[in-house]
């Protein structure tokens, strides 16, 4: 179970404004920071976010403005996007080059492939710089992004794109094929946009860098209201199809201000690796508005895999002074012998997307010297089915205040589905489908989702602290909890597991033995899992987040959705 941030201050202030990211630190769970969080109660108490007027752009009001700050000599000299690919070639732009070359583009949107504002862009690009070109691009045009990851299949991109009737699509010429099957199958698709740097053609495609070569940098911001669409992501639920969830320019471009400042502990002289693939929103998070907000530098590993070694010699090779991965890669990364590397620059360490493990936290310290700061990524309060608070000490849903005022950096809709939207709203409440509890002082305390509580013999069980117990043991790697049917209790926990290597070849019944044992020692009796299973591997989305949905729909005999 994870005690989260100090709710006084969330909701005082952040409940009203922001709803994406509040700081705890892993140790001592208040909301503190090493460098921006001096005095965490002046802080709280004069934080606001910036004025918005009835228009903003960010690539207007906040890239160009680090432009000018940067020929004037007001920025440090870091780059504003640092790209590596392993291989000895790198990219490194200015803020003004992000213009020069944004601005290019731009002008291929709107003069070539006849795009206009509120149009909707495809993009499924891996971590080359083209991919943030087409970001910017998008802002200054007005036009709608739509990213989706590179691991898509075509019945996902024919989905994608017949739901959001998107105009054009940028991508590469390995992706190329696959929407080419499923094209003749979208009638609003009337550009498409490869990125290749040989010398194929494609039929039906346009090149972007000859593309970019036929028009000016000459560029004027298109004037978008606050409140227009900026970017649309697909999000995967329990049930359904991918969903479309909808931001405005200000709730990323101005909301994220948290997130960059206090969260990720940025400034101007700092330089961000953010591990996430391109397809996750944690990309247009961190890597893009919460680090540009502050003038920070964007660093890139083109890296197609996750590889531990090569994370280690990356953070030991490069000037990264800020850390950003899923538990997921944490928990591998200490797998690893971190003694033989040197981590000279790395000042501040961050995760987010599923809870992590007090233990690994504490093999990084060991290893790094530094705390992994977690990022939960939704503002709170604790209300019952209907939208009611509930008392101190008693479990219920974790949601955010949106009445009587809605904070703005909430996602707007879920695009062209109001019954779905309205699925999430209480009361005054938006629901965010986590349970918790708040303690007497104030703390609250994460349970899990709503569709992983485990209820076995009228006991509620979050599958969390049964992992986080699991994770102690020096035979266990990795592991997900999720409820498995029994006749008697109606259903019982059952633990996936995979093992470290020095475990793998031991005698599997005395190991489960062992790990039951084991639980019943670390938490509360009931919460020990009644099944366990070793596995090779446990299902993962591309952002690295454990797919219980999978497992847990495998136990109950139903065929997994295909993501």
């Amino acid at each position: 179970m994870k005690r989260l941030v100090d709710l006084r201050f969330i909701l005082k202030e952040l409940t009203r404004s922001h709803p994406r990211i509040i700081i705890r630190d892993s140790h001592t769970h208040k909301a503190c920071h090493p460098k921006n969080f001096t005095d965490y109660d002046t802080i709280k108490h004069e934080f606001k976010f910036p004025q918005i007027s009835g228009h903003f752009n960010f690539a207007e009001d906040v890239l160009d403005k680090w432009a000018e700050k940067e020929k004037a000599g007001g920025r440090a000299p870091n780059p504003a996007l640092w790209w590596v690919d392993g291989q000895r070639r790198e990219v490194q732009w200015s803020f003004e080059e992000l213009g020069f070359h944004s601005r290019k583009l731009a002008n291929v949107f709107t003069e070539l492939c006849q795009l206009r504002q509120r149009d909707r862009v495809f993009l499924m690009l891996p971590r080359i710089p083209e991919w943030w070109l087409v970001n910017i691009a998008c802002l200054r045009t007005g036009t709608v992004l739509l990213p989706g990851t590179c691991q898509l299949t075509a019945r996902d991109i024919l989905h994608r794109l017949r739901t959001s009737g998107a105009k054009c699509v940028v991508t590469d010429e390995f992706l190329a094929p696959l929407v080419d099957e499923v094209a003749p199958q979208c009638p609003a698709l009337n550009c498409k946009i490869i990125v290749s740097h040989s010398n194929s053609r494609r039929d039906g495609w346009r090149n972007l860098q000859d593309l970019m070569s036929h028009v000016s940098s000459n560029h004027v911001c298109v004037k978008t209201p606050r409140d227009d669409p900026m970017s649309i992501f697909f999000t995967s639920g329990t049930t359904g199809s991918p969903k479309m969830t909808q931001h405005s320019q200000c709730s990323f471009g101005i909301g994220l201000t948290v997130n960059g400042k206090y969260w990720l502990d940025l400034t101007a002289r700092d330089v961000l690796w953010n591990t996430s693939d391109t397809g996750w929103a944690k990309t247009a998070w961190s890597s893009v508005y919460g680090a540009w907000i502050q003038g920070s530098c964007v660093f890139v590993h083109r890296m197609p895999r996750f590889d531990t070694s090569t994370v280690l010699e990356t953070l030991s090779k490069f000037p990264i002074t800020t850390f950003c991965t899923a538990p997921t890669a944490y928990r591998m990364l200490i797998q690893e012998d971190m003694s033989k590397y040197s981590f000279g620059s790395l000042q501040h360490c961050v995760c987010a997307g599923e809870p992590i493990n007090p233990e690994v936290m504490q093999k990084w310290k060991q290893a790094t010297g530094l705390h992994i700061y977690e990022g939960y990524g939704q503002t709170e309060t604790i209300v019952d089915d209907e939208g009611t608070p509930l008392s101190k000490g008693t479990e219920g849903n974790i949601g955010i205040r949106v009445k009587p005022h809605k904070p703005f950096c909430l996602f707007t809709e879920y695009t062209g589905d109001p019954e779905k939207t309205a699925e999430c709203y209480r009361a005054d409440f938006y629901l965010t489908g986590d349970r918790g509890y708040m303690d007497e002082d104030g703390y609250l305390w994460f349970v899990g989702r709503a569709d992983d509580v485990i209820l076995s013999a009228g006991y509620r069980i979050g599958p969390f602290e049964v992992e986080n117990a699991l994770i102690e043991h020096e035979a266990v790697a990795e592991s997900a909890v999720v409820s498995s049917p029994d006749p008697i209790r109606g259903e019982v926990v059952k633990a996936f597991i995979v093992l470290t290597a020095e475990y793998e070849s031991h005698d599997k019944s005395q190991l489960v033995a062992d790990l039951q044992t084991h639980v019943k020692q670390v938490t509360a009796p009931y919460k020990y899992p009644r099944k366990i299973e070793f596995v090779e591997q446990l299902p993962k989305t591309i952002s690295g987040k454990i797919r219980r949905v999978e497992l847990r729909k495998r136990e109950w005999s139903t065929k997994p959705e295909a993501e």
